[in-house]
């Protein structure tokens, strides 16, 4: 494990995107990173999956190009399981690795049912055991995301960080809802706070970050190292531009119009085709590019069943044509 202060490392990079599965891949940050993101994540990946060598799994973690560093989560509850296949991706990825986080904060039923994920926030025995071996087993820095905890009203962020910084963790991410809460009601900021005032490892706030201004509130109420953007960033890799302004205290950029959304939109499917990805996970990023757009209603329909570029290309250029005859192409919708 890397000893090395990781105070600086964000210092310099205190905007993320988060893990996210299903959205994260190469194409996705490499898209936020041109818009001001500092680094992404990689999608969840499984070390079992890794321990079986699937390629599906390996795929994930696989970097854009131009893509200098990336942090790839990993998640899983079995410690030599999880130390070996940690160090394999090390190996992997070399000096292009940022960083291994381990995810104890999904609370996705089929991930929490296995034992994964917030799971781990139910057993801190099995959950230090998970970061010791996977902090030994690495040279670079391990982090840990998790949430506020569980289940309603049982308080667990501040005892479990500070368990996570004891059995090797070089930073943590904490969500500010309990797991039972999914992704319902509003995230609760004054819990990263306490956990920054409980540790001296760098803490990085999580949770309704949805424009440059609650980043900025964020930063400030909480003293957070580093900001994540999870849901806010699909179909709006803007987000970080606005971000990226309000934390250096910059006019925010205009927001864009149909027309730039669209061609967002466009090039994003390009580039998953060119990638040799397969097309059908356009449709959910394309469900979010087109929201609020005249004629949004109607195009979920044909979106829903593209599988090609002609198909997304037909769909967006009739989309701009009634964003031009309404007059509503360059502003905003």
């Amino acid at each position: 494990m890397s000893t090395a202060p990781f105070a600086e490392f964000f210092a310099h990079r205190p905007l993320l995107l988060a893990p996210m599965a299903g959205v994260t891949d190469a194409v996705f940050r490499i898209l936020c990173l041109e818009q001001g993101a500092d680094l992404g994540y990689t999608e969840m990946v499984s070390t079992k999956g890794l321990s079986y060598a699937n390629a599906k799994t390996r795929s994930l973690i696989e970097r854009a190009p131009g893509e200098e560093q990336v942090a790839v989560q990993l998640f899983g509850h079995e410690p030599d399981t999880m130390a070996r296949e940690a160090a394999w991706v090390c190996e992997h990825l070399g000096g292009a690795l940022a960083y291994i986080d381990i995810n104890m904060g999904c609370p996705a039923r089929k991930i929490v049912r296995k034992g994964d994920g917030c799971a781990l926030m139910c057993d801190p025995a099995l959950a230090r055991a998970v970061i010791a071996a996977v902090a030994r087993a690495v040279d670079v820095p391990v982090t840990v995301k998790f949430r506020r905890g569980y289940r309603l009203g049982e308080e667990l962020a501040v005892d479990f960080a500070r368990m996570a910084q004891d059995a090797g963790a070089a930073a943590v991410a904490v969500h500010g809802r309990f797991a039972e809460q999914f992704y319902q009601g509003a995230a609760d900021w004054q819990v990263v706070a306490d956990v920054k005032s409980a540790l001296v490892i760098p803490v990085i706030g999580n949770g309704d970050v949805r424009s440059g201004a609650d980043a900025a509130a964020l930063k400030a109420e909480t003293a957070c190292d580093a900001v994540m953007i999870g849901r806010a960033a699909q179909g709006n890799p803007w987000v970080f531009a606005d971000t990226r302004a309000a934390l250096r205290g910059e006019q925010a950029p205009a927001p864009p119009g149909v027309e730039a959304r669209l061609a967002m939109a466009r090039r994003h499917a390009q580039l998953l085709a060119q990638g040799g990805k397969g097309l059908v996970r356009m449709r959910k990023h394309a469900m979010w590019y087109v929201q609020g757009i005249p004629g949004a209603a109607k195009a979920r329909g044909l979106i829903s069943a593209c599988v090609s570029l002609e198909d997304f290309d037909g769909v967006f250029k009739g989309l701009l044509e009634q964003a031009y005859r309404s007059g509503k192409a360059a502003h905003d919708a």
